[in-house]
């Protein structure tokens, strides 16, 4: 059955995605990298981290979608869809919001609601860390990923200058 309500969602996102690109999303530039050039970063960069993300799951980059990746990376989300999900609400708990978001949130919900704790734990892990969703992830690729991470992860730790 969960496979199913998978499937639906799937075909809903895939319907939605081209509309939402076209007539919602911001104007935004593919970044000019690809996967191969990633893994020539240095090796503790997020370049790197990103470009091996991309190997491991076999997956290529989405053109204007590659900040979404580096979201996975930062937050430790998986890959299936529930995971996906619940990086909606993760992202929506760090303060982004829009169409798209919020009709994953309502459907995921709807659809696949045996998933709720979890949804809800990304929804406070979200609230918990910097806002990080509207960050240019292409211009801090040669920084250290740990580092980077920590960063976003630490919300009220002091900014040192």
């Amino acid at each position: 059955m969960k496979k199913l309500r998978v499937k639906f969602l799937l075909f809903v996102y895939d319907k939605t995605q081209k509309l939402y690109r076209k007539y919602f999303k911001k104007k935004k530039r593919q970044w000019q990298f690809t996967e191969k050039q990633l893994l020539e970063f240095q090796e503790d960069s997020l370049g790197r981290k990103l470009g091996e993300f991309y190997k491991k799951y076999g997956f290529t980059m989405i053109p204007k979608m590659e900040d979404h990746d580096v979201h996975h990376l930062i937050t430790g989300c998986g890959t299936n869809f529930e995971d996906e999900i619940a990086m909606q609400f993760l992202l929506f708990g760090n303060g982004k919001l829009n169409a798209h978001l919020l009709a994953a949130i309502v459907l995921g919900s709807l659809i696949l609601p045996e998933y709720y704790k979890i949804y809800r734990k990304a929804y406070q892990k979200g609230k918990n860390m910097r806002p990080f969703y509207h960050w240019d992830f292409e211009a801090l690729l040669w920084q250290n990923f740990e580092h980077l991470k920590d960063f976003i992860q630490q919300k009220n730790a002091p900014v040192l200058y």
